[in-house]
């Protein structure tokens, strides 16, 4: 049976009047679903009682499975959840001084392949529904619930490549960016990508001011390709362009995500040739130590050494942070908590 939360607003509309009903329906069915976060059609009080029960003849309300939750000492909480196919994915919780944040996962496994991620280690299985996707945020946001707490954040950087599943991905933003539904404001949504050039630049036309990340985390072609198999099919040169135009069509900041890996992308060389390819674009830049994973080689930044490399960003006057470290304890790189539980001679 089909999901109810595998429809967008303009879809569950259309559906709607397909049927006979009114549009205004759909309006209350959202609030039910999204805002009052009911658990049963019977509880959707103000819908008259044939479509009620059209509902519960057609559509499914049901949640994902929860395989397991493990929740770190600084409050990170990684949620694994089992699909219908009984394929595995991750969703993270992470608590901000800012607000809460839940990182969505796209897909089963990764097609990418980026040599220091355990999210490729299994590579793609396949891509998310839309329910999938929505399911993770709501059932972080019932958890919530539970401690009278709010989501403010969403960033789709979990296992899969978002513009992968470029389809699904925008019906999921429209999802829970729509007032009527979770409402978390489109300036409060990162979108997370490897750099495929054509869907940044497609990107750059979809109507929602959604924030947008590119996972670098190398400043040169040599150090990339090595790094990240997406850079020999779209190299530095296209990728910086393509992130141009995005600026050009949004006036939307642009995020570049530099995970700090130990004696490979974290010299004082890096530093100035990453400054020397972002220089003059309205940019940010987030550092992120390294989060070790088992069957990769490499290993962690030191504190000092990461604090010289924010610095020398800092004083060539690039917006830049350097990230907290976020569940160390619980295995919250990435895929890691995925491939601890499945194993990576799963197939």
């Amino acid at each position: 049976m089909q999901s109810i939360y595998d429809y967008t607003f303009e879809e569950l509309t259309s559906y709607i009047t397909s049927i006979g009903d009114k549009p205004f329906r759909a309006t209350q069915i959202f609030e039910w679903l999204y805002r009052k976060r009911v658990r049963s059609f019977e509880e959707m009080t103000n819908l008259k009682e044939s479509l009620i029960e059209h509902l519960k003849a057609n559509f499914s309300l049901e949640l994902l499975k929860i395989n397991d939750i493990h929740e770190s000492s600084d409050g990170t909480k990684k949620y694994l959840f089992e699909l219908d196919d009984h394929n595995i994915i991750e969703t993270v919780l992470m608590r901000h001084s800012y607000g809460n944040s839940v990182c969505v996962s796209s897909e089963v496994g990764c097609s990418m392949g980026c040599s220091f991620c355990a999210s490729t280690l299994l590579g793609i299985k396949r891509k998310l529904s839309l329910a999938e996707m929505v399911l993770q945020v709501l059932m972080v946001i019932l958890d919530l619930d539970k401690e009278d707490s709010k989501l403010t954040n969403i960033v789709v950087m979990g296992i899969g490549e978002p513009f992968d599943n470029y389809d699904n991905l925008l019906r999921f933003l429209k999802v829970v960016n729509y007032p009527k539904g979770l409402e978390i404001g489109a300036r409060h949504i990162t979108v997370s990508t490897c750099g495929i050039v054509p869907k940044i630049k497609e990107f750059a036309l979809f109507p929602l001011q959604i924030n947008l990340a590119l996972s670098l985390h190398a400043p040169t072609n040599e150090l990339r390709n090595k790094l990240m198999k997406i850079n020999q099919r779209y190299p530095l040169e296209e990728v910086i362009d393509a992130l141009k135009y995005y600026y050009e069509k949004t006036n939307r900041r642009i995020t570049f995500e530099y995970i700090l890996i130990d004696n490979v992308n974290d010299s004082k060389e890096d530093a100035y040739n990453l400054i020397k390819l972002i220089r003059g674009m309205n940019a940010y830049v987030n550092l992120i130590p390294y989060n070790e994973v088992e069957n990769k080689p490499y290993k962690t930044v030191s504190h000092d050494k990461a604090e010289e490399f924010f610095l020398i960003l800092n004083k060539a006057g690039i917006n830049t942070t350097l990230r907290i470290k976020h569940g160390d304890d619980i295995n919250a790189a990435c895929g890691q908590l995925r491939i601890k539980k499945i194993g990576t001679n799963n197939e």
